[in-house]
């Protein structure tokens, strides 16, 4: 083995799954997003409060505490199947350059305007008025639209870079993924739009039904274990 050989090898390790290894800078690119997306899903719970009521009251107070709980469980599920999706994207690189990691910072900080968005929409509609409710609504609409964007702007770079890709990767894998992310554009400016002609209430709907859309219809975390299979 001749020793540019010997050095290509050491800058790569195996991730543990069988597939191809991945370059060291790909590795700590992962490493370093897995630590922001458990920062974002442990800031999302801190919006969850106790309530202080009187004595005998608990209950009532819990229950009245509903859009809490609604957007909890709403940007959780988002971030947890943008968590999976990236990770599914990620397996499928085997080298990274300074483009893809610009891009995956982008998702990164896009993902990270969840809590701050999800805090707004819930204290909206805890309160009552329509036009908080309606701000709330757009805010929270606004950030799904740029991580939706984020994602896009990846896909697309990894759908133009078929150096970076593991070559056992569709050549229309990332071109669908971006196609769904731009679902997700137009679906959460739907929301928005929905939120400010009729019921805010409609929008939240359509913000819980968008990521149950992505994890149902994401090959990439469907086909993952055929990539990642072992080749005899």
């Amino acid at each position: 083995m001749s020793n540019e050989q010997g050095s290509d090898d050491a800058g790569r390790i195996r991730d543990g799954t069988g597939g191809p290894a991945l370059r060291s800078e790909t590795s700590r690119l992962l490493a370093f997003s897995d630590g922001v997306f458990a920062i974002i899903i442990t800031l999302l719970v801190l919006d969850l409060q106790p309530p202080r009521v009187a004595r005998g009251q608990l209950l009532h107070a819990l229950v009245e505490q509903w859009p809490a709980y609604l957007a909890y469980v709403t940007s959780y599920l988002l971030v947890a199947i943008t968590w999976l999706n990236h990770r599914a994207a990620f397996h499928r690189v085997v080298s990274s350059g300074k483009g893809l990691q610009w891009c995956n910072l982008g998702v990164l900080f896009t993902t990270a305007l969840l809590p701050f968005a999800t805090s707004i929409v819930s204290q909206a509609v805890r309160q009552g008025d329509r036009a908080d409710e309606r701000t709330g609504v757009a805010l929270y609409g606004l950030a799904g639209m740029l991580l939706s964007a984020s994602w896009l702007v990846l896909y697309h770079y990894l759908t133009r870079r078929h150096d970076l890709v593991d070559p056992a990767v569709s050549r229309g894998f990332f071109p669908a993924e971006r196609a769904r992310a731009a679902v997700g554009i137009l679906g959460y400016g739907l929301a928005v739009l929905i939120g400010f002609v009729t019921d805010p209430l409609f929008a939240l709907t359509i913000f819980l039904l968008l990521p149950l859309f992505y994890s149902l219809t994401s090959s990439g975390l469907y086909e993952l274990h055929r990539l990642r299979r072992p080749r005899g």
